[in-house]
């Protein structure tokens, strides 16, 4: 017994190997265009940072190459070196401030707090990201410094005789140590942030097992929490640093600058920081004044990449050591 097909029937059903067709080359179009847009972005990312890498050698090259009697600012190394120290002093004092504190925050939010409370306090976190960099350098000026120069004078009359707290303390407040409260608040919510998601990518399995064998919730958090998420952690810090920084406004508020270089957290003679150095003189500089300040924004672009690059390298030597074992 035969069977026929008609010619509608024909036309308006195609075959079903050509259906396949159509849907394994609508599958590979969507896969070659994810792909060329991902490459593309990558090879976007790095063509703009060797933009910006060109641009800051070619003018700074005049200023390094020119004879210190004719810089403004006198001989390079002898100008930059104080603001480096200073970028540096500062930024790892708001870390020694933020890190800790972003970590309790973060675990408090995922493993203690009732998820009201953690939904709500979430909210506030990232609402204090977006906080422009010059209120927190109005809120460091007029509330902070004044708030903090008392607890300043007790620092220096009972532990003077430490170096980092000898006077005399600054009649405004506005020390480094203050510079560096700011923007311990500045990059805690960043921190903050990151290790929160990260943590609640922990295995439910890890920490159930951890609480079966008899371990208290701190014990599970530094058994399985706190070994997952130190990658997590060590990104979240570099991220909070990169901003410690590269910040202008809010230490050029703040801070009462100088062109020293000490550890001393309470006088009024304090390090600058390269960004705000460059943001208090660019206005007025000049001629080889300007290459001479952007070559001081290479030597930050260049301590900002060689702290990304040891922290990757911890990265992966420690998921190295992990694999190994």
């Amino acid at each position: 017994m035969s069977t026929s097909t008609s010619p509608a029937e024909a036309t308006s059903t195609p075959p079903e190997d050509s259906r396949h067709a159509l849907k394994h080359s609508s599958k590979r179009f969507g896969d070659t265009l994810f792909k060329a847009l991902s490459t593309g972005s990558g090879i976007t990312i790095l063509v703009i940072l060797a933009a910006v890498a060109v641009f800051l050698v070619g003018l700074s090259v005049p200023a390094l190459l020119a004879d210190p009697e004719d810089l403004p600012y006198g001989e390079f190394w002898a100008y930059v070196l104080p603001f480096a120290f200073g970028t540096v002093w500062a930024a790892a004092l708001a870390m020694l401030f933020a890190v800790p504190v972003s970590i309790g925050i973060a675990l408090f939010l995922t493993h203690y707090a009732p998820r009201r409370v953690a939904t709500t306090f979430g909210y506030i976190i990232d609402l204090l990201a977006a906080v422009p960099s010059v209120v927190f350098g109005l809120w460091g000026i007029n509330t902070l410094a004044p708030l903090v120069r008392p607890l300043f004078i007790w620092l220096e009359a009972n532990l003077g005789w430490i170096p980092l707290f000898a006077g005399p303390v600054s009649g405004t407040g506005r020390t480094v140590l203050t510079a560096a409260l700011v923007l311990a608040v500045m990059v805690l919510p960043i921190i903050t942030a990151l290790c929160r998601e990260v943590f609640l990518q922990t295995p439910r399995l890890h920490e159930e097992a951890s609480l079966a064998l008899g371990a208290t919730r701190w014990e599970m958090i530094r058994q399985a929490v706190l070994p997952f998420g130190t990658p997590g952690i060590i990104s979240a810090c570099m991220l909070g640093l990169g901003r410690a920084l590269g910040e202008t406004m809010a230490v050029a508020m703040v801070l009462s600058p100088g062109e020293t270089i000490h550890f001393k957290l309470l006088t009024s003679d304090n390090p600058n920081t390269i960004a705000s150095n460059i943001a208090l003189a660019f206005p007025e500089a000049y001629g080889l004044g300007v290459n001479q300040l952007i070559a001081t924004g290479l030597v930050l672009f260049v301590i900002t990449l060689v702290v990304n690059m040891g922290a990757r390298w911890v990265i992966s030597r420690r998921r190295e050591f992990s694999g190994a074992n």
